[in-house]
């Protein structure tokens, strides 16, 4: 048995290495490719750069728009979070600490909604946001939903509510209600509990679904794409709009530090964050 083990465990550790080099050494080369001259790219790929040549970030977010782009992706990844966790951290705590009539009703829609992928309906949404701005055309005559960051937060915010509401109801419910009831012996309101006591102890479950949804809106490019068609258009969708450009002038060196500036965000992110992620799990794990 202890033959076995071993065994497995490096198997394992072998399967992870090689998961990680597969990553590690793309984004490497990546970082490495984007401080190298036009001339680099011309020899052999895999040779180091003579030096930082820096130009090709500031000719990739200045000349080529894509800090218009960040800008504008950061506005609609923030408002998106700031929407989602407004409705579906109260909403979470409700489904999973209160008895309702239709509550079942609710917690089937929610499930439901998790087997819903947007990509699959962002042509009515398109079709429905149309149509709303033919409606109020004499109002605004130059559109409102579509071509609209904020529209495009709240499409992200509210595709994402079921699986939030899901997750954090279920990190709810492994919270003893010891703690409510302390809490509520204290004179503290239906409000003040789930702000002071509950949500703390939900931190990594909040944590998680941060994530999520992060990367979810920040690598999104069909719905983005869709739903902004004109020149306010998010770091993923100005990318490929690079891509094509810098491919034609041969210019790879401002297109790697276009694919860096996409990349950096999630990453310091996710450094910034791992430790509560990884509390999370091991907290799942133990009450599981």
């Amino acid at each position: 048995m202890s033959t076995t083990n071993k065994s497995g465990g490096a198997l394992t550790s072998l399967l992870l290495l090689g998961i990680a080099v597969g990553i590690v050494i793309p984004v490497g080369w990546v970082l490495v490719a984007s401080v190298k001259r036009r001339s680099e790219f011309f020899g052999s790929p895999w040779t180091l750069p003579e030096g930082l040549h820096l130009q090709n970030f500031a000719d990739a977010f200045v000349t080529a728009g894509m800090g218009r782009y960040f800008a504008t992706s950061v506005l609609v990844t923030l408002l998106g979070l700031l929407v989602v966790l407004a409705v579906a951290v109260p909403a979470a705590y409700v489904v999973a600490r209160y008895e309702f009539r239709g509550k079942g009703l609710v917690e089937l829609a929610l499930l439901a909604g998790l087997f819903i992928n947007v990509n699959y309906i962002v042509v009515p949404i398109f079709l429905m946001l149309v149509g709303w701005d033919r409606a109020l055309v004499d109002v605004f005559p130059g559109g409102f939903f579509l071509d609209n960051p904020a529209m495009l937060a709240l499409i992200y915010a509210a595709t994402s509510i079921p699986f939030t509401i899901y997750l954090l109801a279920a990190y709810f419910r492994t919270i003893p209600g010891d703690y409510e009831e302390a809490a509520v012996l204290d004179g503290a309101s239906r409000f003040r509990i789930m702000t002071r006591v509950m949500l703390p102890m939900a931190r990594p479950a909040v944590t998680t679904v941060i994530l999520f949804n992060f990367l979810a809106y920040w690598n999104d490019y069909i719905i983005a794409l869709t739903l902004l068609p004109g020149e306010g258009k998010t770091l993923q969708v100005g990318l490929l709009n690079l891509m094509t450009a810098q491919k034609a002038a041969a210019d790879y060196g401002r297109l790697y530090a276009g694919m860096v500036i996409v990349i950096v965000p999630v990453l310091l992110v996710y450094a910034l964050i791992q430790r509560r992620l990884i509390e999370g799990m091991a907290a799942g794990g133990v009450k599981g």
